[in-house]
Formats: C-alpha cells, structure tokens, sequence
C-alpha cells in the first residue's frame, strides 16, 4: 500500500524565492507499507513536525526500513537528519551525487546507514519492488527516479509537479500551473528530460507520484505527450504571445492595434506588459504558442530594462524554435530592434520574420506596418 504524508505550505509566498504562488505549494512525500516498509523523500524543514506526525500515524507503531531520496533540493530533503535521528535502524537510498550534497547539508553522508543506487538498481520491500533511474538535471544532477513494479506506479522527484498546495482545487486543471513550473524550472534541460523519457518508454506506468502537485492517475498518456513537447521545445499550440515595455504609452498603442487585428483574424493572443505582468506566465506562453512578438523601446541606447531581461531569460532557458517579430520605438535613434536580434542570434532555430519601426506616435505609415505585421503573423 502507497500513502501519503505530504504536508501544503500556504505561507510561501515565492516558490524558490521567484515564481508566484498565490495558492501555496505542496510538498510531497510518501510510504510504501509492506514486509519492509519505504518513505520516500521528506518535506521542508517548517513542516519537520508535521511530516513525522504523519508518518508515525502511517506506520501504526512499526519502524521504518529505508529512506529514498530522489532529489536533495531542500524543499525535499531538509529533514533526512531528522528521519535518522528519529528511527536508528533506518537506511538512506540515494544516488552518490545525493549522499555527496547531504555532507555539504549535514556535515554528513551517512556512510554507515547508506545504499548508493544507480540506473536499474532494484529495492525488494516484498510485495512492491522499486527499480531506479538516474534523472541527472531533471532538474539537478542527483535526481534519481524509481518504478514501483506491482503497482505500476512512477516516483518522479520534480518532475511532473505543479504550483500550488493540493487542497486548493485549481479550476484550470493540472496543465496551466504545470507549464509555469516546467519552463520555470525545468525547460533548460530539455535534452535531459528526452534521454529520461526514453528510460521509462518500456514501463506501464498507471500513477505519478510528483514531488510537487497531485497524484496523477487518469491518462498518463496526456502528461507524458506534455512532457515530452514541452523538452522537445516545441510549440504546444497555435498562438501569438506579445511581450511588449512601453513609457509613455505607445508602444502600449502599437500592440493593442497588433492584439486586434491578429484577433481578427481567428488568432489566440497573450499579451504581457514585462514591467507588469509575473515574468513567469510570460515565458510559459512565449514557450506554449508558435509565434512571438517583442516590442520595446530604445532606452539609454540599449533596450528597455525589463525586455532585457526576458530576453535573458528567454536564452537561459533554453528557447527555441519559433517565429519571432519585433517592433522598436525611438524618438530620435531608434536601436532597439538591432540590439534584440543580436541578442535572439544566440538561440537556436529562431525565425525573424519581420521588424517594425515606430518613432514616438504611431502614424499612418506604421499603423500600416502593424497591419501588415498582423498579415504575415497570421499566414
């Protein structure tokens, strides 16, 4: 029998110190109750007693055999010390990586109560059987995941999880929060996340058991198919995202006239003012849809603090594979628009399929040009 012990964390307010979640986190942690009995992972160090209190009324006065540790970030494994001190008997599964974080973490590795895994590994509990797979960078170089053979169930560290704490009832569903989470996270290591994918294509999987997020366990085939497009990078649906900086306000105008003529057109449009808007949500869909605009204004001869740095992030994690347009404004040396292409030149397989120029106020020549723009956007 699988059961869970996880704790919901609604005080955090930045999800490692950046990404917003209004509607808290979960911590996921789990026991396998056999002739040998199997926790996997712990919480973060606030829910340390919390977390023993539910695993001691799991175990129903029995002890405890092994610890797994899938992944060592500290959300995850700040209470490994705690588990130990609390049942002498115990021993830790991990990788080595993992043993070699827990003696920068605890000025220990447990030499002594350890079992170091590695791909194929098996850990016999009786009924339940869990067979390891390294997960190097999905989403840190010790991961590890584990297959529960009897019950068909995948042990995923990170990967898989979502935003939010599991007693809010997201009225989006599993992928909104999901794709927040993974190309916040995860999306830099893409080629990772394909060679795992690969490891576990022979198993029948049934349930996901994440780190973060809730129990999958209906059409593992959706969540996989998700994955897998997400790592691919490429586009998951038609759409145009406009990530736009405007100081005094037209450029503001500019994309408004670009979100209305391309709805005219039948398109879906995502609109973020990066000096506004979760930085997040707006490289989820710049990750989601096929196409992307950028506009911005020339400033200081450079462009626009905020779209520097969505630019910066837009290369950090990895992005790739799209169609890009761009629209500068500058009232005198407008420079904007050379400085994001050299800037787009380090991704890979980026398309510049037009550029748009606007000094000061739209006009009708420009207003033209975003008409056109829409044209081509839309083709």
């Amino acid at each position: 029998m699988i059961n869970y012990i996880g704790v919901d964390d609604h005080k955090i307010d930045l999800f490692e110190g950046q990404y917003i979640v209004e509607h808290g986190m979960s911590y996921n942690s789990y026991v396998i109750m056999d002739d040998l009995i199997c926790v996997l992972d712990t919480v973060d160090y606030n829910f340390k007693d919390e977390w023993l209190a539910n695993l001691k009324k799991v175990l129903n006065g029995r002890e405890p055999n092994y610890l797994v540790v899938h992944h060592m970030e500290m959300d995850h494994s700040a209470n490994i010390e705690a588990f130990l001190n609390t049942y002498k008997n115990a021993k830790v599964v991990a990788s080595i990586g993992a043993f070699n974080m827990m003696k920068n973490l605890f000025e220990n590795d447990f030499v002594s109560r350890r079992i170091v895994v590695k791909d194929n590994d098996k850990l016999e509990l009786g009924h339940h059987t869990l067979t390891f797979f390294t997960a190097p960078l999905v989403h840190w170089p010790e991961v590890i995941f584990s297959y529960e053979s009897s019950t068909k169930s995948l042990f995923s560290a990170d990967a898989f999880g979502k935003f939010g704490a599991l007693d809010y009832e997201d009225k989006d569903g599993w992928a909104c929060e999901a794709r927040r989470y993974y190309f916040g996270i995860v999306s830099k290591f893409g080629l990772n996340v394909q060679n795992v994918l690969k490891k576990l294509s022979n198993l029948e999987i049934k349930t996901i058991y994440p780190l973060h997020g809730p129990i999958l366990k209906e059409n593992i085939s959706y969540y996989l198919n998700k994955y897998d497009i997400w790592s691919k990078y490429e586009p998951e649906d038609k759409g145009v995202t406009i990530c736009y900086t405007s100081v005094y306000g037209n450029t503001l105008k500019a994309v408004q006239l670009l979100k209305e003529e391309l709805e005219k057109k039948k398109e879906k449009v995502a609109l973020f003012d990066l000096a506004r808007s979760d930085n997040a949500e707006a490289i989820e869909d710049a990750f989601r849809y096929d196409r992307l605009v950028l506009a911005t204004t020339t400033y200081n001869g450079d462009i626009f603090p905020f779209m520097k740095t969505f630019i910066a992030t837009l290369e950090e994690h990895n992005y790739q594979n799209r169609k890009v347009a761009l629209i500068e404004n500058g009232m005198w040396a407008p420079n904007a628009n050379k400085i994001m292409k050299e800037k787009l030149s380090n991704l890979k397989n980026i398309e510049i399929v037009q550029s748009v120029t606007i000094k000061g106020a739209l006009n009708a020549v420009s207003k033209s040009q975003i008409k056109e723009l829409a044209l081509l956007l839309s083709r």
